[in-house]
């Protein structure tokens, strides 16, 4: 079996191997993510010290989805540690808005909501109100990249140049491009973009076999969260896009 569709490729590449079918890019991110906790447990926050909770939150986007998908647990023991429920009257709001907890055996207690990505860019505010009735509010800015080159459907093997919008004038993508091949190293890597172009030159094609070709850009930004507990936290917000071609070799 040395072929396999691109996107299966880089789920087994990175140690999933459940995946059956190609998933877009956005729930790929969020199963490296599933994959990389160990906290199933939760607990109650009425037991726990208030300034014991950690937050962890991340909002994600993805170009051809049309949510954003807001998605917060609060632990106990740091990054790694317990999941929590939040009992009366300790809540989690987004712009005013409450939002629901659900809860997964790999993931524990979460709180997650989607929303509409058109019209989600800008400026959004989360609202945690402790047991205690203590409030922590965490700004965040939803910015999505957009790309302007237009990739045509057959690319010959040389420098390849994507200009792309909504980027600082040097800032910094997860550039991916996977071939079909499962024995092909493919391009995985941080790579600079500056003024709104990122280069791939030719001679990184020679990991890549002729052939389809997908190519994930895809941004993450974590930072510490500015209004948290003395247990502290982190926001990580992700966005991504995809495109496909066939790459060949000049005639």
């Amino acid at each position: 079996m040395q072929h396999f569709p691109p996107l299966i490729k880089f789920a087994l590449v990175n140690a999933i191997t459940s995946i059956v079918k190609p998933l877009p890019l956005i729930y790929l991110l969020s199963i490296f993510s599933y994959l990389s906790c160990t906290d199933s447990e939760t607990a109650r926050n009425k037991n726990v010290n208030p300034a014991e909770i950690y937050f962890d939150y991340k909002i994600r986007g993805e170009e051809k989805d049309s949510d954003v998908t807001v998605y917060l647990r609060f632990k106990v023991g740091g990054p790694n540690g317990t999941t929590i429920f939040l009992t009366d009257p300790a809540k989690v709001e987004l712009d005013g808005e409450p939002i629901p907890v659900d809860s997964a055996k790999r993931t524990g207690a979460y709180y997650e909501i989607r929303m509409p990505a058109k019209g989600f860019e800008g400026k959004h505010s989360i609202l945690f109100t402790g047991l205690d009735n203590e409030e922590y509010s965490e700004d965040f800015v939803y910015k999505p990249f957009r790309l302007k080159t237009k990739i045509p459907s057959v690319i010959d093997r040389g420098d390849i140049v994507f200009d792309i919008d909504g980027l600082e004038a040097e800032d910094y993508l997860r550039v991916s491009l996977i071939d079909t091949s499962f024995r092909s190293r493919d391009i995985n890597e941080i790579d600079t973009v500056k003024n709104g172009r990122l280069i791939i030159p030719a001679d990184k094609l020679k990991n890549l076999v002729d052939g389809p070709i997908t190519v994930l850009l895809y941004k993450d930004v974590e930072k510490p969260v500015k209004d948290g507990t003395k247990a502290g936290g982190r926001i990580v917000a992700s966005y991504g896009l995809q495109r496909e071609f066939v790459l060949t070799r000049p005639k």
